[in-house]
């Protein structure tokens, strides 16, 4: 099972930990493997950033993109454009919101193999801390009295990938309190009252980064959340599963070291039935655009259901 690290210097950040994890999915996919390639290959636009579903390149769709090589076990070469012309571009994310500026992150710490320039770094994440919210954790607009779980898990991420220790870690923790419902999940939004999967996923995996505890309840609403014919639904109710919550749910699930072998065989049908020959993955059976993002969460879906 993955473990994190209650640090920032340990030596499995969320980004590494999901990377390990996906690094599993060709087990999995056997000869399929050189379709996922292609398919992340033809992602590729001429500036160097991988699309987003417009077609546009976006460095949001790019860390997905970047992150997939790895996975495979592979580096860039077989890309035709260098993705760093793209990242660079974007420079110290002077104009960009606060989920492009953790994603400005990530991507420099996927190419980068080297220290990045101190200066660079205070700016960054100097951005970054202008969307702290007043309750200690980090919201999408500057100025807000509260917080979200996913601004959290994002600005909690870039400081891994900087190498940086996030200043006032303990009002991040305070946030995900007031974001936890009364049965023991999380909300993104404090006006919103119902536990969601992608959110609870995301909180339990932050929590576990600070070295904090994680109610076992926990586990349990994740797995009443799978659907009977396989994969995970986002909230009660929802009537289809999809994958952003199925990659998620397996990801927390394998961290709290809760089993669902139970649900395995289902969950790969599932996967199975969003897979198409083009080597991507839908994001739901209603969904017809493919894209990284979800390519990569299939593959981290993949690599815990291999295990």
């Amino acid at each position: 099972m993955i473990r994190g690290r209650a640090d920032n210097y340990g030596p499995v950040s969320i980004r590494l930990e999901m990377l390990q994890v996906a690094r599993l999915a060709p087990k999995l996919l056997g000869d399929a493997t050189d379709l996922v390639r292609g398919f992340l290959q033809s992602q590729q636009n001429q500036d160097g950033g991988f699309r987003d579903r417009t077609g546009q390149s976006d460095l949001y769709y790019t860390v997905f993109g970047l992150n997939s090589f790895p996975a495979l076990g592979d580096d860039f070469e077989g890309l035709r454009y260098d993705p760093g012309t793209f990242v660079r571009s974007f420079g110290r994310g002077e104009e960009l919101d606060v989920v492009h500026l953790c994603c400005l992150a990530r991507a420099w710490a996927a190419l980068s193999r080297e220290k990045f320039p101190t200066a660079d770094v205070d700016a960054l994440l100097g951005h970054i801390e202008k969307f702290r919210s007043g309750d200690g954790g980090y919201a999408n607009e500057s100025g807000r009295p509260f917080g979200s779980v996913y601004g959290c898990f994002l600005a909690w991420g870039a400081y891994q990938d900087l190498g940086r220790s996030m200043p006032n870690a303990l009002g991040v923790v305070q946030c995900l309190k007031l974001l936890e419902t009364k049965e023991g999940a999380w909300a993104n939004d404090r006006l919103v009252r119902v536990g969601s999967v992608p959110a609870t996923a995301a909180a339990v995996t932050l929590l576990r980064q600070l070295g904090m505890p994680v109610n076992e309840s926990v586990g349990q609403w994740l797995l009443e959340r799978a659907h009977a014919q396989g994969g995970f639904c986002a909230v009660p109710g929802a009537p289809v599963p999809d994958l952003l919550s199925t990659a998620t749910a397996l990801h927390a699930l394998a961290g709290l070291q809760v089993p669902f072998k139970p649900i395995q065989e289902s969950c790969l049908d599932f996967i199975d039935s969003l897979w198409t020959n083009e080597g991507a993955f839908h994001g739901h059976w209603e969904d017809d655009i493919l894209d990284c993002e979800y390519t990569f969460y299939g593959l981290l879906a993949l690599g815990h259901l291999s295990l």
